[in-house]
């Protein structure tokens, strides 16, 4: 999940695709807990965020991804995937459109291709771009009293917030800053994300916690992100997966009535003339350790129909994991996850095997 972690007192550091983050305040548990009973808070401000600009900004937009940007109006916005012109991901996306710009938020580790691909496509004549990632902090808050919480940091009316659309948006001025307050459906949960400027972020943060939010790591958010099936670029979905691949169209990434768009042929291809041969799925071990990343999966004959990609231990669930499979194996089967332990040594170690079942996502929650 991080390259490294470093300690300072009861937190716990780690390195995202070069930028720093939380990985965890304290108590992963506690933290997570609180996501499913309260409300938990997320720092996402390691995430690049591009601001297009002007009267064409919507319309530029829309020629790099596969949802309908252009059909929306300010103060709505949409999940979408940018694609290379093959179709496979360059970036899934979080759009956010307002009243003269497109802010286009992106995961970590595709923030530096989805850059690239506005810089290659959009001419800063037409619709001037610029990278807000330093500008911009993102403060995330999710769980049961997330609304509540969210009401009392902006003075948003919880009604109106519990009324917005995925990812449907609004601007609020906060002690002079200007807050966009958006909806955001990412971990299955109630949850809205502030995108504030840098300076009003930790008076904000503040404001959260003394609201009752308790701050949280991304350890915690990952299990939650697997437990929601949403797939995270560079880990679970990259460079080589088609979106179909990944349930986008569950996810409502794509959508097949709008314009051209880079590498819209595959995608349409694959929805209206045939399938994909795998499918993000998600696999549960018995017990609390889940088959790690990397483990490939193998059905009753021996024969390899997957591999594992990212593997949590959830407190609800036990272990459990997003894996690539074949779409011919059907939620509900059972399948041998194998790999090498590190401790053994040798070519010929036998190499650990156990038993997962496949799971629909999201998983279900009792």
């Amino acid at each position: 999940m991080s390259t490294r972690t470093v300690h300072a007192g009861s937190t716990t550091h780690g390195d995202v695709g070069g930028r720093s983050v939380v990985l965890a305040y304290g108590s992963v548990a506690a933290e997570y807990e609180a996501l499913h009973s309260r409300a938990a808070l997320f720092d996402r401000s390691h995430r690049g965020r591009i601001r297009v600009s002007g009267e064409r900004a919507a319309e530029m937009v829309a020629g790099l991804v596969s949802n309908d940007v252009a059909a929306l109006a300010p103060g709505q916005g949409c999940y979408a995937a940018a694609l290379t012109a093959k179709g496979k991901i360059v970036a899934d996306v979080r759009v956010f459109v307002e009243e003269s710009s497109v802010l286009v938020d992106a995961p970590t580790r595709a923030a530096d291709g989805w850059a690239a691909m506005v810089k290659k496509f959009v001419n800063p004549r037409v619709a001037p771009h610029a990278d807000e990632s330093a500008r911009l902090r993102d403060i995330g808050i999710f769980g049961a009293n997330s609304r509540h919480i969210v009401a009392t940091v902006t003075g948003i009316q919880s009604p109106a917030l519990t009324a917005l659309a995925p990812y449907a948006h609004v601007t609020v001025e906060i002690d002079g800053a200007r807050v966009l307050v958006a909806s955001v459906p990412d971990l299955g949960l109630e949850g809205f994300e502030l995108l504030v400027p840098t300076e009003a972020y930790e008076a904000l943060w503040r404001r959260a916690v003394d609201a009752g939010a308790t701050p949280a790591g991304l350890e915690a958010w990952e299990i939650a992100r697997v437990e929601a099936g949403r797939p995270e670029w560079g880990l679970d979905i990259d460079e080589s997966t088609i979106p179909q691949e990944a349930n986008f169209d569950e996810l409502h990434a794509i959508s097949y009535t709008k314009g051209c768009y880079v590498g819209q042929e595959t995608v349409a291809r694959v929805h209206f003339r045939g399938h994909v041969n795998k499918h993000l799925r998600g696999v549960r071990a018995a017990g609390v350790e889940p088959p790690p990343r990397g483990a490939t999966l193998h059905d009753a004959a021996g024969a390899q129909v997957g591999d594992v990609r990212t593997a949590v231990r959830s407190p609800m669930l036990g272990g459990i994991a997003l894996a690539m499979i074949r779409r011919e194996v059907a939620p509900g089967a059972a399948l041998v996850a194998r790999w090498q332990d590190d401790a053994a040594v040798g070519s010929d170690a036998t190499p650990v095997e156990r038993r997962v079942d496949v799971a629909a996502l999201p998983f279900a929650i009792q």
